[in-house]
């Protein structure tokens, strides 16, 4: 059986899950297997993680490794996830590749693209096999007013997922291979080094691109995320904003969900204060159930959400607070 690349995502050592959420996603459609980028220095701690990768299928675990390849930018890393593909291949064909959809992801794809000669399809919402065997994607347009099936037709496919596209699902038991790929680097791929590296202040809260709780702000907070941020530690949620929000200097750009910010897809969407102008709706309109809460009963977004409340969220988000907390015990 053709195998199924898929792109770890690894920080400080530990598997986000995304990767997990990519793997289910593999098994529907050929032999799961795992490419993590790695020195040489590091190869022993990443060879390490073959069995968290192998409890979600994986059968195979390259590690893609060339000196300093994690002190370059992504050209280095789309030379050596080409040169997996080509090891994979003489090991029994490659069905796909799937990759996370973060910025880092799809230009690391878009790479592979040329390289290969392949097909691209971007910020797929749901994969599947289609017929011959071949991936079929969907995709959300248009600020959601469209679905698009897409299958890629040359090449090896290659696909960038949304994070919270499917939920991670453990395989049955079993053990990979890890099998190490080393690749020696461009000048091209040499020519840019990171020389330093800031940790963000840790917040406690997911991440947003991986969340599977959502909570967002909008212009209605007036600048007070303190009801925000109180509910969506409750639930165990990540915190987004609007672009009014983050423009006003309310709070951090890395948190604006929009069509110009991040795109997230959680299980569960909170909007609170926030209209619903269509560059926000670009962001967020594929969560599996949103909740709005808004005074205004025509704010657009209530035309998106699954379930609304008309309500001054200062009201409403500490009276939910208290009963998730009473609920939870």
């Amino acid at each position: 059986m053709a195998q199924v690349l898929v792109v770890a995502e690894v920080a400080d050592g530990v598997v986000r899950k995304t990767t997990f959420e990519l793997l289910t996603i593999a098994r529907r459609l050929g032999e799961p297997a795992v490419v993590v980028f790695t020195d040489p220095a590091g190869a022993a701690e990443a060879a390490a993680l073959a069995p968290a990768f192998a409890e979600y299928g994986a059968g195979t675990v390259y590690l893609a490794q060339a000196e300093a390849l994690l002190d370059h930018l992504v050209v280095g890393k789309a030379e050596a996830l080409a040169a997996v593909v080509a090891t994979a291949q003489g090991a029994g064909g490659v069905a796909a590749v799937l990759i996370g959809s973060t910025a880092e992801g799809k230009e690391i794809a878009a790479r592979l693209a040329i390289t290969l000669e392949s097909g691209l399809i971007t910020d797929a919402v749901d994969v599947q096999e289609g017929p011959g065997g071949v991936p079929v994607t969907t995709q959300s347009a248009f600020a959601g007013g469209f679905a698009v099936t897409a299958r890629v037709t040359r090449g090896v496919p290659l696909i960038t997922v949304k994070p919270s596209s499917a939920t991670a699902e453990p395989a049955a038991g079993g053990s990979a291979t890890v099998v190490p790929v080393t690749v020696t680097l461009s000048e091209l791929a040499r020519a840019v080094r990171i020389v330093e590296r800031k940790d963000k202040e840790a917040s406690g809260r997911p991440d947003l691109s991986e969340a599977s709780i959502v909570v967002s702000g909008g212009r209605g907070t007036g600048g007070d995320f303190a009801p925000v941020e109180a509910f969506a530690d409750a639930v165990g949620a990540a915190v987004g904003a609007s672009r009014a929000a983050v423009d006003a200097g309310w709070y951090p750009h890395s948190h604006q969900v929009g069509q110009t910010g991040k795109q997230v897809s959680p299980q569960l969407y909170v909007a609170c204060g926030i209209s619903g102008a269509i560059q926000h709706r670009a962001g967020m309109q594929t969560s599996k159930t949103i909740v709005a809460i808004n005074k205004d009963a025509e704010a657009p977004i209530f035309e998106l959400a699954d379930f609304g409340v008309v309500g001054d969220l200062f009201a409403v988000l500490p009276q939910a607070t208290t009963e998730v907390k009473a609920h939870r015990g």
